[in-house]
């Protein structure tokens, strides 16, 4: 739907929510009776399905900081200064006003621009917005546009439901000559239509649900924060419309701390951060959407790689590459060129024969199962592989590191029986959480997704495959929702969004149960009866893809990374030139004890100490006259400030502890 967005409803569908499948499209009824297609900042409410239990856990904003703290189910917050940000789903009057609100936003662009036409504006997480058919607006619009909002609300207009016929609801858009509104009502099943007026003034096509009088706004819990770009219908092809997104709140102190959540948020940004710590680039000269790792973000994304390579082959996957290329021919088989063609890039001869860059991995994974035949006692078999796959996204849906056309996924396929289908997925649980602790992750909203009304295999299957779901979660203890219907065609799924310092929700990892292409590629193995039989395919990734990971990461840390993850782990400082012999010395013995150093010189101490502090890193060794007649050094954490002098043995003894237990010194 939209192309472009604020920078704060940044957590974009996810790229690797499903590694097989594309992902869902969002419907809509009417112009605003459903949610927007961005997810940004949420706290949706849990319940915890395991041992009879169940309680509720929401977000809570500082006002102060903006950063979330957990709030118990009976209310109470957790910091007493803590301001409670309700969300669509846990307040029903908040949803009520943000919908309400776009329709008065529409009322008065209309009043302003009387040549504008409307088109939808639903509510969204932190807000709601409209689109409009209109010349571009400026932010002096948009405070013209609030006034009028204001005048609006005060004015305490009654919101008023009608019901008609669809024959005069469309007599009534032609009388008005509103076209994007005659396709909604083309688009819509129902009848009766019904119609939401905001006094005798203003009118839309709408399922509502909306405040009783545009009073029952506090205006000074409203504002209008951007506009931007949409295309009609979310396609390029048609008109481009201009996009206001506003926030709405039911109290002038949730405005507030929202306000400074964002500030936050701005403040993390990856983009920017990316930028000042030089980790990484999108360069126009080489194509939108394709990442450039520098020196800096390159060693994380080691680190990431060579942590997740070990803790899969100790929980005994078998490490694959693959290439970025294949006949077209395999992208028939696997129906990727009928169900997902338009996310692919075009095809390219070589030869005679047409190749494909690859949007997935599963077809080559399966191309390794078929090398030989199998007997059931190999089961399970574990294959993972860090593999890069491009799809084609349009470029003003590209966002940073959250939305490329080329990204790395942690990706992997196991070939199982059905009864081992429970304990591989409690085993990818376990390893889900052990890979998200490492990196400071404890936090998770959960989500399990059954049987859709259109799908592919017998009925026994998939109550076999839910249930084994669903009892692993159950086991694990974990709390989850239930998506009734909201599984892929080929198989239930569990989807797990993990929490950042903010709060928000990051889709990341997926487990999903797959029928569909052992059937396509025709896979099979030998049983104990020596029959050929049908093996379960079960589809993993836990980071989600590198990119967009280590993007979350950024932002989670703010650019602070703990100590074992930091690109620069130390900057040795010394005082005046005298002593950078010895800082030679002692860079030397860090990194050859494996610490990742740098020496920083030619400037006053106290520079280079602002200099280490803006880059962000973690440890600052200073050298002065004392330290270079004693062999010893003074160290300084941006974590626990200063940890005084010590000799440097003892100093790297201290950092490979911390390390090793993923801690800060």
């Amino acid at each position: 739907m939209a192309t472009a967005s604020p920078s704060l409803i940044s957590a974009f569908v996810s790229q690797t929510r499903s590694p097989c499948s594309p992902a869902p499209s969002h419907l809509r009824r009417y112009s605003g009776a459903g949610r927007g297609d961005v997810v940004g900042f949420r706290a949706v409410a849990v319940a915890r399905r395991s041992r009879g239990a169940s309680f509720f856990t929401r977000a809570v904003a500082s006002p102060e900081t903006g950063v979330q703290k957990e709030e118990k189910a009976s209310g109470e917050v957790l910091e007493e200064e803590g301001v409670v940000l309700p969300t669509n789903e846990s307040s029903e009057r908040l949803l009520r006003i943000r919908h309400t609100c776009a329709h008065v936003m529409a009322m008065a662009v209309q009043k302003l621009f009387p040549t504008a036409k409307v088109t939808i504006g639903p509510w969204i997480d932190s807000g709601f917005y409209y689109d409009f058919d209109i010349e571009p607006l400026t932010d002096k619009d948009l405070k013209r546009i609030k006034k009028e909002m204001d005048r609006i609300v005060n004015r305490n207009l009654p919101l008023v439901r009608e019901e008609v016929s669809r024959d005069e609801a469309q007599r009534r858009i032609l009388a008005i000559n509103e076209p994007y509104k005659l396709e909604i009502l083309e688009s819509i099943k129902e009848e009766p239509i019904t119609i939401y007026h905001i006094g005798n003034e203003w009118w839309d096509l709408c399922a509502g649900p909306h405040v009783d009088s545009t009073g029952n706004i506090d205006k000074n819990a409203v504002e209008l924060e951007s506009v931007a770009g949409a295309y009609w219908r979310g396609d390029e092809k048609n008109q481009m419309l201009q996009r206001i997104y506003g926030t709405a709140w039911e109290t002038q102190e949730q405005l507030k701390a929202y306000l400074h959540y964002k500030e936050e948020a701005k403040r993390r940004d990856h983009r920017r951060l990316g930028q000042d710590l030089d980790l990484f680039s999108i360069q126009d000269d080489a194509g939108g959407g394709l990442v450039f790792w520098h020196p800096k973000g390159a060693v994380v994304r080691h680190l990431i790689e060579d942590s997740w390579k070990k803790v899969h082959i100790q929980h005994g996957y078998e490490l694959l590459y693959t290439p970025h290329v294949a006949k077209v021919d395999l992208w028939r088989i696997s129906g990727h060129l009928d169900f997902y063609k338009e996310n692919m890039f075009d095809q390219m001869k070589i030869e005679d024969e047409k190749y494909q860059l690859r949007p997935m991995n599963c077809p080559y994974h399966i191309l390794i199962y078929k090398r030989k035949l199998h007997s059931y006692r190999d089961f399970p078999i574990r294959l993972a592989e860090l593999g890069t796959v491009y799809r084609y996204e349009l470029s003003g849906s590209m966002h940073g590191l959250f939305r490329v056309r080329g990204f790395t996924q942690d990706d992997a396929h196991i070939f199982c029986l059905e009864d081992q289908i429970r304990d591989e997925i409690r085993g990818v649980l376990d390893l889900t959480e052990e890979i998200l602790l490492q990196f400071g992750f404890m936090k998770y909203e959960v989500n399990l997704s059954t049987r859709p009304e259109k799908s592919v295999g017998d009925d026994d299957i998939w109550e076999k495959a839910t249930t084994a779901l669903q009892d692993a979660l159950d086991d694990k203890g974990w709390a989850y929702q239930i998506d009734e219907g909201g599984g892929a065609f080929y198989g239930p799924k569990i989807d797990l969004k993990i929490q950042d310092a903010l709060g928000r929700k990051w889709q990341c990892s997926t487990v999903q149960v797959d029928f569909n292409l052992p059937n396509r590629f025709d896979i099979s193995y030998v049983d104990s009866n020596s029959e050929k039989r049908r093996p379960i395919m079960i589809h993993r990734a836990i980071l989600g893809s590198l990119e967009r990971f280590f993007g979350v990461l950024i932002e989670h840390y703010a650019g602070d990374f703990p100590l074992w993850l930091s690109p620069t782990q130390a900057r040795v400082l010394p005082v005046t030139d005298n002593e950078v012999d010895y800082c030679n010395e002692v860079l030397s013995q860090l990194k050859s004890s494996g610490v990742r150093a740098e020496l920083c010189q030619g400037e006053r101490l106290p520079k280079l100490i602002r200099n280490a502090e803006k880059q962000k890193v973690p440890l600052m060794v200073v050298v002065g006259p004392k330290e270079v007649e004693t062999r010893t050094v003074t160290v300084r954490s941006r974590f626990s400030g200063e940890l005084g002098n010590m000799a440097l043995g003892d100093f790297i003894g201290r950092i490979q502890v911390a390390v090793e237990n993923r801690a800060r010194l």
